[in-house]
């Protein structure tokens, strides 16, 4: 066995997870640091240093902006296995993370604000399935520590993730000396957002040289010439067939944002449906491993419901932040920003206690039982959130931070009970010619998920708030009560796959 197969350097882990590990964290607080106050930043007028974008127009800009980062994640892991290798892949995906986030903290008004879209989803795209592919590359087959060392990596992701809507909205606000007065700097933000990118990348490229495998260099399925003239063609028609939708589009006159995210909603629904129809009618596909489909198609609907709700932390609640809620606890003042490291805190807390649960558990319960736990706190967290309007009203004024924090621990109980099930189950019933695509499809459900919230959120306001609530809460638990009737079926599916 090779030195780097025994390498305990990092709390009993290859000192490669390391590195891997701090990457994560400084892309996560890039991330989310600017999600945490790039809805604001649309909205806010121009005199208070934002772009003055329609309240509506902006929460579906940032639903469908989570949509695309997902879809894009699909196109990041085939260049990695078929072209770049991994570690080049993750590599050009940070750079291009980080020239996002310098065009948004550059006062170029739109024009910076869709540039940085852009760089940044195309980057998260690359960045974010192969660096977590290159932390099972550490580890042999055999090596016990791997689970272990994925956990590890996890709790970078929120701990980035967790800090990070604390420090960009404080520089924001001009590092606590009110370098900017009463208005909000958004640039300084997104500037600390670039900066966490850029640290990112330093310590990637020089711990990656001494500790990451040369084998993530590699592609592990490169193309040869033929392929690449087949996949060339291939990608020439579908530009072209964008092209041509966008140049209708203009010719009618109806080239605009809100029929671009609707574009991008058709497309992000239509994909995993293509993959669905691809699946069961292809001749690679038996009849057995056709059943596994079969069995596996409601768990991906109830993940699309399920990730409706909880990906509405930093647009539907995050409006209801800045508009219904108190901001400051006697005398300590926070921002609405702040409240999107909830979802992080809470999944660092809940994991390790649900881990220790499903482990003294005499008989664990199935994947789908999961699954409808997750829709039904998945939908309570939203009924919840109808309390506080049903009770004081809905125009009379600011309620408690408590309101939220109850809502985001409600919804997190669903997170832990779908997430460590979920791509376990992907990976069973992915039958052996679709192996990546099915996989694929588990985050596939994040992206339909967001690009729904894109246009459902249209329909949030203050003055709306119980109903809308109250509406997507119930089809959470509707459906998920509708899933524990196949719950048997479904489990005796999965059993035939077997």
């Amino acid at each position: 066995m090779s030195k780097r197969n025994i390498d305990t350097a990092f709390f009993g882990h290859p000192r490669g997870l390391s590195t891997l590990f701090f990457t994560e964290t400084w892309e996560r607080f890039s991330y989310y640091g600017m999600r945490a106050i790039l809805l604001f930043y649309m909205y806010y007028a121009v005199s208070e240093g934002g772009l003055g974008i329609n309240k509506t127009t902006a929460a579906s800009i940032m639903a469908i902006y989570g949509s695309m980062v997902y879809l894009s994640s699909v196109i990041g892991g085939w260049l990695a296995d078929r072209i770049w290798g991994a570690r080049r892949t993750v590599f050009y995906g940070g750079i291009l993370i980080m020239f996002g986030h310098i065009a948004l903290s550059l006062p170029l008004a739109k024009g910076a604000l869709f540039a940085s879209i852009a760089l940044i989803v195309m980057g998260t795209g690359l960045l974010k399935p192969n660096i977590s592919d290159m932390v099972g590359g550490l580890y042999s087959e055999e090596d016990r520590r791997r689970d272990a060392g994925f956990s590890i990596y996890l709790f970078g992701i929120n701990l980035g993730a967790a800090v990070a809507p604390w420090a960009v909205p404080w520089a924001a606000e001009g590092f606590g000396l009110h370098l900017f007065g009463n208005q909000t700097n958004f640039h300084a933000g997104f500037s600390l957002a670039a900066f966490g990118m850029f640290f990112g990348l330093v310590q990637y490229l020089i711990d990656g040289r001494k500790y990451l495998p040369a084998s993530s260099l590699q592609p592990t399925d490169p193309l040869d010439s033929e392929q690449r003239s087949s996949i060339i063609v291939k990608t020439l028609l579908a530009v072209g067939a964008l092209v041509v939708v966008l140049v209708i589009l203009a010719a009618f006159g109806q080239l605009n944002i809100t029929n671009l995210i609707t574009l991008v909603t058709i497309i992000a629904i239509a994909l995993p449906l293509y993959y669905f129809v691809w699946m069961l009618n292809s001749k690679k596909v038996t009849k057995v491993e056709r059943t596994r489909v079969v069995a596996y198609i409601p768990l991906f609907i109830s993940a699309v419901i399920f990730w409706i709700i909880d990906e509405s932390g930093s647009v539907v609640l995050a409006l209801f932040a800045a508009q219904r809620t108190i901001l400051h606890l006697g005398s300590w003042h926070f921002t609405a920003a702040n409240f999107q490291t909830l979802n992080p805190l809470f999944m660092m807390m809940l994991t390790p206690l649900f881990a220790l649960l499903w482990d003294h558990l005499k008989k664990q319960p199935s994947a789908p039982v999961m699954f409808v736990a997750a829709l039904v706190f998945a939908g309570l967290s939203y009924a919840f959130m109808a309390l506080p309007g049903l009770i004081h009203g809905t125009t009379a004024g600011r309620v408690s931070p408590f309101w939220l924090v109850g809502s985001w621990f409600i919804v997190e109980l669903g997170e832990v009970s779908l997430s460590p099930v979920g791509l376990a189950v992907t990976s069973r019933l992915a039958p052996k010619a679709f192996k990546s695509q099915m996989m694929s499809m588990y985050f596939l459900a994040d992206a339909a998920g967001q690009a729904v919230n894109a246009q459902i959120v249209k329909f949030y306001s203050s003055a709306t708030e119980v109903p809308y609530f109250l509406t997507v809460g119930t089809v959470s638990i509707v459906f998920g009560l509708f899933l524990l009737l196949f719950v048997k079926r479904i489990n005796r599916l999965m059993d035939q796959a077997e």
